[in-house]
């Protein structure tokens, strides 16, 4: 799904939401969660899942096309862990 099919599917389920409104709280939404994780903080959304922000380590990489060795420097990544209710829903849903 993408971002605009789920202010759509929003702006769907509450008819009270005009399409404007759907997108501005979504775009709130995810804002508030890039400006947290950007800040080094974890979101937690009970029954959703957790974002928390990773730290990859330095390491040394090889360019595929010309197989050199190449020095890729540490960084941090976004991590994403679902949360016990979302891993049940999705496992009864779509069954084993």
């Amino acid at each position: 799904m993408t971002k605009s099919e789920l202010i759509s599917n929003l702006a769907a389920r509450f008819p009270q939401l005009v399409l404007r409104d759907a997108e501005l709280a979504t775009t709130t939404i995810l804002d508030a969660i890039s400006l947290t994780l950007a800040k080094g903080q974890r979101v937690e959304i009970r029954g959703f899942g957790s974002f928390s922000v990773n730290k990859r380590a330095s390491r040394v990489g090889r360019n595929p096309k010309t197989g050199e060795s190449v020095a890729v420097p540490d960084k941090k990544v976004p991590h994403f862990k679902t949360g016990k209710d979302m891993r049940e829903r999705v496992d009864v849903t779509l069954g084993n």
